[in-house]
């Protein structure tokens, strides 16, 4: 059974694939549908049963999402690295102060810079969920802090951009039963050791999703407005 984490990284996007648990290939591509569609991922295992994405999938008309403030309470001293989504219109605002603005008046509360750099790879993410076509791999939002937090069982006491959080996360990773390998063939070999670490995560959550054995935050049925259910599993 082939499961694959896919993590947005400067230029594109990076994927890890997962065979029956185990590190299977790393992939660079610069879209996420040429990553997905272009080749296959799974070096022959077979095409993937769920595809993680650390990416909203899912925007409402008005409000906040409550899967966003669940995964905040649930990974507690890390929750600043998982920020509100605002509702689908300021997304489709052209610039950041008119968004703001537009997310103000949906939430009562504010856009942030950071959330509005993901803007082009949010929509990327969504439209590719959304055009799903028979066949396709289903994709699954998940969050890299949110998985490292259920593998270990704890708080995780530092960030993943210090040295410590980066090493005690590569640990999680073994535990796990996911050995990166110490290089990769082709242009995986160049993303950013963050981005690589949160795509195997996210793999990891999704070959929880394809077992079955996955959780939805929230716990609630919560549905956008297409009817899809708005979670971030782990």
């Amino acid at each position: 059974m082939v499961a694959v984490g896919v993590d947005a990284c400067p230029g594109g996007w990076v994927a890890v694939v997962l065979a029956g648990g185990t590190f299977a290939a790393a992939r660079f591509g610069t879209t996420l549908a040429g990553l997905l569609d272009d080749g296959p991922l799974d070096d022959g295992a077979g095409p993937p049963a769920a595809v993680g994405v650390d990416m909203p999938l899912g925007l409402l008309d008005g409000g906040w999402r409550p899967a966003d403030d669940a995964a905040k309470s649930f990974i507690g001293p890390r929750r600043a690295s998982i920020f509100r989504v605002p509702p689908r219109a300021a997304w489709l605002e052209p610039d950041f102060a008119t968004a703001n603005r537009r997310c103000r008046e949906l939430t009562g509360g504010g856009l942030t810079q950071q959330a509005w750099g993901l803007r082009a790879k949010l929509l990327e993410a969504n439209a590719r969920a959304e055009a799903a076509r028979p066949g396709d791999a289903p994709l699954y939002e998940v969050h890299p802090e949110v998985s490292f937090r259920a593998i270990a069982g704890r708080d995780l006491s530092h960030a993943k951009t210090s040295w410590a959080g980066h090493n005690d996360r590569r640990h999680l990773l073994v535990r796990a039963g996911i050995v990166l390998p110490d290089r990769f063939a082709g242009p995986a070999d160049r993303v950013p050791p963050i981005d690589v670490l949160d795509a195997a995560a996210a793999a990891w959550s999704a070959h929880r999703i394809a077992l079955g054995q996955a959780v939805p935050l929230p716990a609630q049925d919560d549905r956008d407005p297409l009817g899809r259910r708005i979670a971030i599993w782990y």
